[in-house]
């Protein structure tokens, strides 16, 4: 399975001459690519998809999503480590 998965940009930065980004997935933080969305900003939430942020995503409908996949149990298997929402 391969999801889409909301998170917070926490920080963003040029790495290797690429608009890079380190974003929060409910405790887990990870480098991602923001050349796809250069509207987005540290406090905004994004959808990541293959370490790809792929649109800006409104923080209500971030924390859903994120609870909701913790619930099914798939954002642990998704982001390979425990999370903490």
């Amino acid at each position: 399975m391969c999801l889409g998965v909301p998170g917070k940009v926490l920080e963003v930065y040029e790495a290797h001459g690429t608009r890079m980004g380190q974003v929060d997935f409910g405790g887990i933080k990870k480098e991602i690519c923001l050349a796809y969305v250069p509207e987005v900003v540290a406090g905004d939430y994004t959808i990541v998809h293959v370490g790809f942020a792929i649109t800006k995503l409104d923080e209500a409908s971030a924390l859903e999503t994120l609870k909701m996949f913790e619930d099914l149990g798939i954002l642990e298997e998704e982001l390979g480590e425990e999370v903490e929402v």
